[in-house]
């Protein structure tokens, strides 16, 4: 055998090596971009307030990509990015003392506080996660106007009208995480 077929026999060898182990290789590279970081808070109020962990874990990567001291131009605060007036009024009924200093910086009691409102909104919208994290987004009173004028159907399905374009996006990136989040992580 010449050096030449060596060398091609070799890089043939290696192309069908990258490619039998690319699909591994894909999965831990997205793995590495979709954490599954704070899991024993996002676990914890998943089972707590009857929310897919998924759905926790699609939000936080929208909004702060697991960066718990970011704040929003519009003032939203750690993990989940909530704003301080939403905080307060979900913390009734938590084990959360709040205080507008430290509680949405920590943790533990963002994502609390987040899965709670999510549970809210979803509880609200009959279950339709789509329209949850609308509001989640937008509010509740832009979502329920959109609904009232048929700019968007109750059912949730029809994203592409949702007037805000950054709430569209936002929409479109959740469902995207989710997606992900599910096919990476979800046992089959």
């Amino acid at each position: 055998m010449t050096k030449h077929i060596k060398k091609i026999m070799i890089i043939a060898i290696i192309i069908v090596l990258a490619i039998i182990s690319l699909p591994k290789l894909n999965k831990i590279i997205l793995k590495k971009l979709y954490p599954m970081k704070y899991e024993e808070y996002v676990e914890k109020y998943s089972k707590e307030y009857n929310v897919d962990k998924y759905l926790i874990y699609s939000v936080i990567k929208a909004e702060s990509n697991f960066k718990e001291d970011v704040v929003s131009n519009q003032k939203a605060i750690g993990l989940m990015q909530i704003m301080d007036q939403t905080a307060k009024e979900i913390s009734v009924n938590t084990q959360i003392e709040y205080n507008e200093n430290k509680t949405l910086y920590n943790p533990d009691e963002n994502i609390c506080l987040g899965t709670k409102y999510l549970a809210q909104l979803i509880k609200q919208y009959n279950g339709n996660y789509m329209l949850a994290v609308t509001a989640y987004n937008a509010g509740i009173g832009n979502v329920n106007k959109w609904i009232e004028q048929k700019i968007i159907k109750e059912d949730g399905q029809d994203i592409e009208n949702i007037p805000f374009k950054e709430t569209n996006n936002y929409v479109r990136k959740i469902i995207q995480n989710y997606r992900i989040y599910k096919q990476l992580y979800e046992e089959i």
